[in-house]
């Protein structure tokens, strides 16, 4: 049931909802989530808080959707875990021993795509800011290339310090402060990025896909990382939790 005097956001219980629903046996099998409205008049929510919760569980992998035809628990085929150290890879980089630089750098105005459409609650005539940096070694040689799109909410705009690490600059100016992250991890030749990062079309990239989130769970960055598989590798610490 969902409390409606709780301090509780109206959103994240429903979210909880669902992930106890997902958990269920049935629908670990294929059969379809109930639908939005349906859910709405149950839980007694808006179709936007609804809307709002299937989002974020879409975003972090755990149900798919398909237009006209429903909503089911997805396919889990890769792993998703907490990681550390995703605060910053310039001072990750730093306490291995390892300087780091930007190769390039470019800021502009686009349409974005379905994923980060939903992700910000944004319509598709809206122009997000996307920040793009090729991060590497002083001598040239690539690592990683990043795709950065903000909130238009936060205010960010062309003219920032976008040399500056990113996180310090957007709580120091705009007060946001970064809570978490939710991490998507595959692989895939790196095609047209392979001149970018200085490798073959066919070289083995590893894509990292973050939604990034302000101490009030709110939206602020969604970001692509595509590292090159030879010169950086993703460690997972695991711990086993309590109880």
């Amino acid at each position: 049931m969902i409390d409606h005097k709780s301090k509780l956001p109206l959103h994240v219980q429903v979210e909880e909802h669902l992930r106890k629903l997902i958990g269920q046996e049935k629908y670990k099998n294929g059969v379809f989530l109930p639908k939005e409205v349906e859910l709405a008049n149950r839980l007694g929510v808006s179709r936007n808080t609804i809307r709002q919760a299937t989002n974020k569980l879409e975003n972090e992998g755990l149900i798919s959707r398909k237009k006209g035809v429903g909503t089911k628990v997805a396919d889990q085929k890769g792993l998703m875990t907490g990681l550390d150290h995703w605060y910053s890879f310039t001072k990750e980089m730093q306490d291995k021993g390892i300087r780091v630089t930007n190769l390039q750098l470019k800021v502009e105005w686009v349409t974005v795509n379905e994923t980060i459409r939903n992700f910000f609650h944004c319509g598709s005539d809206k122009k997000i800011l996307k920040l793009s940096k090729l991060k590497g070694e002083a001598s040239g040689e690539p690592i990683v290339y990043f795709e950065s799109y903000f909130h238009p909410r936060i205010g960010v705009s062309e003219k920032e310090e976008f040399d500056r690490p990113l996180y310090a600059m957007l709580e120091e100016k705009f007060g946001v402060v970064v809570h978490r992250s939710y991490e998507n991890i595959s692989a895939r030749a790196a095609g047209a990025l392979g001149r970018k990062l200085k490798v073959e079309a066919g070289f083995p990239i590893l894509i990292r896909e973050r939604f990034v989130y302000d101490v009030g769970d709110r939206p602020v960055e969604y970001n692509l990382g595509y590292y090159r598989s030879d010169r950086f590798i993703y460690s997972i610490d695991i711990q086993k939790g309590k109880g």
